[in-house]
């Protein structure tokens, strides 16, 4: 901005930048929001077959019969979202368009479910299973940078006040589509060893889907923001967040509880391994658990996007986790095919709603400049509890029994839902973004 201005005159300009800036994100509303929702549709049913806690978790078993393999590999894409997602912001943060670098950072993404796929049809197990793990974890580095990367975007492109409701029917609708492909790779896929390998062919239908719904998202029409932070290095940033950090204790008791509630997913891996010893594993139980997981985060995702916009995603975050604890202790006590598709669906709308006021509640806390570097934080944190875990969870089962593993993540939900409680609805400070 020219320096021989005033500040009152400054101040004016400014406030005129953010007038048309709001303007044009209100007049490209309708295309903005159908691109965002058919992209996340297309692109959550494709991850929702790597992320869910059947497929990867049952294949990487297959191939090594040891529960530690299953944790290490979990455990490989986490750490990799763990490592990128604070890099992530510093590409994008000062660029006035962040749409390019996205669509660049979610190929790579794809790539490593791509890999995943064509490990399975053309290597030997011991192989498939090495790279298998390489895969993941090049799909959690790009993945901790894309996260960052299309929540900032659709935080530029969509107002608050339809957030909570795009996201809600977004995942609704995905997970109507994710539960019946789903349901497909478990009977047909796995069930029938489609082209030799069912598995495979069910991470190639995740590139599938995936790969065109990033190809929609190029129908986005991004505005130029009025103000954007200065390029800095890696270094400087980070040694900007503890004053952060202490400049707002609610933020950082938020990262507290985000980050003991994806320290809870130790177990995730392992519920459906538990299924398995108790009612036995074939590719028709796990599409049905699969199908009940993703329809249950379909109800619930339309309730918790309703939820959040009237009362606020600090509401949904504890409920959400509480649901989620609650069904983890419910597993431990059932041991026949329907009361475990009920617990499967706890277990799924729980999860869902933990990740999406995760998502959302993260916008509301500050201002707009700083908003990727909120973002990399809470997904820093959350990834590597979610790297830790994993390898925790493998260690326990082994070790001791998938009792004492339920139970250490249920303590753990429950101190994520006692630290939200102190931390205040972000919203009602009424920040502008």
């Amino acid at each position: 901005m020219d320096q021989s201005l005033t500040e009152e005159e400054r101040q004016l300009r400014l406030a005129q930048a953010e007038m048309a800036y709001e303007a044009e994100i209100e007049a490209n509303l309708k295309r903005n929001y159908t691109a965002n929702l058919v992209h996340g549709l297309l692109g959550q049913t494709g991850f929702r077959l790597v992320n869910a806690p059947t497929f990867i978790p049952a294949y990487i078993y297959l191939l090594s019969g040891s529960e530690f393999a299953v944790g290490l590999a979990l455990a490989a894409q986490w750490f990799g979202a763990s490592a990128s997602s604070i890099f992530g912001a510093t590409l994008i943060e000062h660029r006035k368009l962040v749409l390019p670098m996205g669509l660049l950072i979610g190929w790579g993404m794809r790539a490593g479910v791509l890999g995943l796929a064509l490990g399975g049809f053309f290597l030997p197990d011991n192989l498939a299973l090495i790279t298998a793990i390489g895969f993941l974890c090049l799909f959690g580095l790009f993945n901790g940078m894309q996260a960052v990367i299309f929540n900032t975007l659709m935080a530029k492109v969509i107002p608050l006040r339809l957030r909570g409701r795009l996201t809600g029917f977004r995942n609704f609708a995905a997970g109507l589509t994710a539960a019946g492909v789903s349901w497909m790779g478990g009977h047909y896929f796995v069930g029938g060893n489609l082209f030799g390998n069912g598995y495979a062919s069910t991470f190639l239908l995740a590139f599938i889907l995936t790969s065109l719904g990033l190809s929609l998202l190029m129908l986005v029409r991004e505005p130029v923001p009025p103000t954007i932070r200065a390029r800095a290095k890696l270094g400087g940033r980070l040694r900007e967040i503890p004053g952060m950090l202490r400049a707002d204790p609610a933020l950082a008791r938020f990262y507290i509880a985000a980050a003991l509630a994806a320290l809870g997913t130790m177990a995730v891996p392992f519920y459906i391994l538990f299924a398995g010893e108790r009612i036995g594993l074939s590719g028709t139980t796990l599409g049905i658990l699969s199908t009940a997981f993703l329809l249950s985060q379909t109800g619930a995702n339309l309730a918790w996007g309703s939820l959040a916009d009237r009362y606020g995603n600090r509401i949904v975050f504890i409920s959400s986790v509480g649901l989620w604890a609650i069904s983890t202790l419910a597993l431990l006590y059932t041991d026949n095919l329907i009361g475990l598709s009920l617990v499967f669906a706890g277990l799924g709308a729980g999860q869902g709603g933990f990740q999406n006021s995760n998502q959302n509640i993260i916008v509301e806390f500050g201002a707009r400049d700083d908003l990727p570097m909120r973002i990399a934080m809470l997904n820093t944190a959350t990834s590597l509890m979610m790297a830790i875990g994993p390898l925790l969870g493998g260690l326990v089962a082994r070790g001791l029994s998938f009792t004492a593993l339920f139970s250490f993540s249920i303590a753990v939900l429950a101190g994520a839902v006692f630290t939200m409680i102190f931390v205040d609805e972000p919203r009602k400070r009424r920040i502008k973004l």
